[in-house]
């Protein structure tokens, strides 16, 4: 089974834009904390200007020795060299992914119950993801929270797959070790990557977050 790190560092570059902060600048902050995998989401920008910092984060990542995902956009994940491409369930399937993107990268697929994830271990994804675990307001998903318990159900189903399963949505610090004894193999997090005290860096709160998924 593929081994993910247990944070998944998701930049959201409208949400980084809200805190008064530079996307590239919190892509190299978290890799130099430590952070191991990043994903890149960005909703509103356009292809170009997307392109651009995929480029940027693609790039410093590689250095780090990082793995770097972008959400939705298969095309610029082939054009930046990015690891892997991050689809929902009204995205791109992910065989058409593949299509573009080839055999070996990676394919994440979002999950919002138990059939969604059975029907998902059929398709040629790498990992699950399942969420959201908690109320969020980072994105409007259309979906109710689903839960510890079914996070439990969808580990037992993409494990029994040999597939990772990452949680996410409303996760925080105090939430993390609850979710990952719930099953989860990672975390995905957005919001709370992002410091919101002015005496907390985006290293220093990095660097918290990978001590409490590593502790134990």
């Amino acid at each position: 089974m593929l081994t993910l790190p247990p944070l998944y560092a998701i930049l959201d570059v409208d949400l980084v834009a809200a805190r008064g902060r530079d996307p590239a600048g919190v892509c190299r902050d978290w890799l130099s904390a430590g952070v191991a995998l990043i994903q890149l989401r960005a909703k509103t920008l356009p292809s170009g200007a997307f392109l651009e910092l995929a480029d940027q984060c693609a790039a410093m990542s590689r250095e780090a020795g990082a793995t770097f995902i972008v959400n939705d956009r298969a095309d610029i994940a082939a054009v930046c060299g990015a690891d892997g491409v991050h689809v929902g369930q009204d995205d791109l399937r992910p065989a058409d992914v593949r299509a573009v993107i080839g055999s070996k990268a990676l394919v994440g697929l979002s999950t919002h119950d138990e059939a969604q994830a059975a029907d998902a271990t059929g398709q040629p994804v790498s990992y699950l993801a399942i969420g959201p675990v908690f109320g969020t307001e980072t994105k409007d998903t259309g979906h109710a929270a689903v839960g510890l318990e079914r996070v439990r159900r969808a580990a037992s189903i993409a494990h029994a797959a040999g597939l990772p399963l990452v949680a996410i949505g409303g996760i925080t610090l105090a939430r993390a070790v609850s979710v990952l004894e719930a099953g989860a193999d990672s975390l995905a997090v957005i919001s709370d990557l992002m410091p919101a005290a002015s005496d907390e860096t985006v290293v220093v709160r990095a660097s918290r977050w990978l001590a409490r998924t590593t502790a134990g």
